[in-house]
């Protein structure tokens, strides 16, 4: 549903036609006892017709959300005959109000505003009508009155659609950022795999090259490496991917994407590229949420492939805090640093970590090498759901 659309749906017509019932009541009790206290020899005694119009005017209101012009039309045609014919003044003007603000509520202004520009010349036209069959009858006051019952409530009707139209605006933004979200999300999954897979694959293949006539044991060894590396990354595709099955704006974290847990498996594979990685894992992996843990996995692979493919480093230093007030993950390494600007790896892990309020810092380190951390504070960061799931 657009926010300049239709907005008839909003409601059950039979809350209309229950609505319509007992308006109609109202009205032709009203206009009784309106008729009574107002009786005089200018006025017309109420009679068939004028119970007819005062019903009519009303009764046409359980037909405003399916027609809102034409429930305007027949009640502002019914008011015009009704003052033209000289009865008194009484609840018939309250339906003619209630339609007008259903039209301006319920349709665009560009719309509703002529419709009721049109309506206001008909019910002057009546009240001028009475003027003009009888001098003496309150024919100005009818006029005022027939236009004040539609601008006044034609104003509200319009302030009330504004509103409805802002909040269905908010949700649509709140639902298109949702949905942006998502998208980065996946997008960064995808380059972290990928990257990560890729550099790993490069880099067996190279010392497969290397050693494939000296040492065939050994390029066998890295030939595993690269069916373990791509049969990794293609699993982590297909998880990352199947998320996208999932319906609503906020699908949960698929099931299975590693997390604090998976970082020695990781080192591990990197020590088997080549690369000397000390690890130093500290705290309780289980208790870190799902969303923290597997931030802080993915700081540390990018950061561990940035070292295999950007640097010249031969030692490498990750280190995991994991507990239940603060994870925090850094990678270290003495390789030579290239002054540049903050490449897309920098950029993706600095974005997922400030999605869940972390901080992230990258630069060189003053004894030589690089270095990067990633701190999650759970007292003002993590979210409540994550918070339990942790401790759970």
């Amino acid at each position: 549903m657009k926010a300049t659309g239709d907005l008839r749906a909003l409601r059950p017509p039979i809350a209309d036609v229950a609505a319509a019932v007992l308006l109609v009541g109202f009205t032709l009790i009203g206009t009784h006892e309106a008729t009574r206290q107002q009786q005089d020899d200018v006025l017309r005694e109420l009679d068939l017709l004028g119970y007819f119009l005062a019903g009519i005017a009303a009764a046409i209101l359980s037909a405003r959300r399916i027609t809102p012009v034409g429930t305007l039309a027949v009640s502002g045609l019914a008011v015009s005959a009704y003052l033209a014919a000289g009865y008194a003044y009484g609840p018939i003007l309250l339906a003619l109000g209630f339609a007008t603000l259903s039209a301006a509520a319920l349709l665009p202004m560009a719309r509703s505003l002529p419709a009721i520009a049109v309506m206001a010349a008909v019910v002057t036209t009546g009240a001028a009508i009475r003027v003009a069959r009888d001098p003496d009858a309150p024919g100005a006051q009818g006029m005022l009155a027939g236009i004040a019952w539609l601008v006044l409530p034609w104003s509200i009707g319009t302030v009330l659609r504004m509103r409805t139209e802002g909040r269905i605006r908010t949700r649509h933004e709140e639902a298109a950022r949702a949905a942006d979200a998502e998208r980065l999300r996946i997008a960064a999954e995808v380059h972290d795999i990928a990257g990560h897979g890729l550099a790993m694959i490069a880099m067996q293949a190279g010392v497969a090259l290397h050693v494939l006539e000296r040492k065939p044991e050994q390029a066998r060894i890295a030939l595993e490496e690269i069916r373990a590396a791509s049969t990794e990354a293609l699993d982590g595709l297909r998880a990352t991917l199947d998320s996208l099955r999932t319906r609503g704006a906020e699908a949960p974290l698929t099931p299975g994407l590693p997390g604090v847990a998976d970082v020695p498996p990781l080192v591990e594979r990197i020590r088997r590229a080549g690369l000397s990685v000390e690890l130093q894992l500290t705290g309780d992996p289980a208790a870190v949420p799902a969303t923290v843990g597997h931030a802080a996995y993915r700081v540390a692979q990018e950061s561990l492939t940035n070292v295999l493919r950007h640097s010249e480093a031969t030692h490498s230093v990750v280190h995991v805090n994991a507990n239940d007030g603060e994870v925090t993950v850094s990678v270290l390494d003495n390789g030579t640093v290239t002054p540049g600007p903050e490449g897309s790896g920098i950029a993706g892990m600095r974005a997922r970590v400030e999605a869940l309020g972390g901080t992230l810092s990258a630069r060189p380190r003053e004894t030589g090498g690089f270095g990067v951390e990633a701190v999650f504070e759970a007292n003002r960061l993590w979210p409540q759901s994550d918070r339990a799931q942790g401790e759970a």
